[in-house]
């Protein structure tokens, strides 16, 4: 069950994800809930975004832990990670619509989950099945991107739910792979 603060702060991050400059007024009325509600849960806009980030690390934290990145092949592990982030993805979009002075302070979270996003793609260069021309943390930023791109379309209604795990997977796994043709190209 979700508690009060939760589902604020869900309907907070539907909102803001397609209005990120919404004021604590319009947030507010978004949510269904009165100012000083809103209030009473966080002191002002800072706070709000600092609990919006905490939940969104936090979640893609159990995503990642859930789509266990150290098991079987880096192909694999890539389309587990992609099904386990799906639900995680509009906070990620979210965050990636706000600038780097609207949060406070980065989630220590968020970097046990990029070191473990990264180890993925670095033990995939390391197999031989991902490509060693790209960086493991440009693959990891690549792969933020289209989890966060996707994520909007989907809620814009540019593309359907269903297509999400598709369409993240493909473009993923198309960057990444080691073909020698890329290597020649170069």
């Amino acid at each position: 069950m979700t508690n009060e603060r939760e589902a604020m702060l869900l309907a907070a991050a539907d909102f803001l994800g397609r209005r990120p400059n919404a004021t604590i007024p319009e947030i507010a009325k978004a949510m269904g809930v009165s100012r000083a509600t809103l209030h009473r849960h966080f002191a002002g806009r800072t706070e709000l975004l600092q609990a919006l980030s905490d939940m969104a690390a936090q979640k893609l934290l159990d995503a990642v832990t859930g789509a266990r990145t150290t098991e079987g092949s880096g192909t694999s592990a890539v389309r587990r990670l992609v099904i386990a982030v799906e639900d995680s993805a509009p906070f990620l979009a979210l965050l990636y619509s706000f600038s780097q002075d609207d949060v406070p302070h980065v989630h220590p979270v968020w970097d046990e989950v990029d070191a473990t996003i990264r180890a993925l793609f670095e033990r995939g260069q390391r197999s031989g099945e991902f490509t060693l021309g790209l960086t493991a943390t440009w693959l990891t930023e690549a792969f933020y991107s289209l989890v966060a791109g996707a994520a909007w379309a989907v809620q814009s209604g540019r593309c359907a739910q269903r297509d999400f795990i598709r369409m993240v997977t493909q473009m993923v796994l198309s960057g990444a792979r080691n073909n020698d043709q890329d290597a020649q190209d170069t």
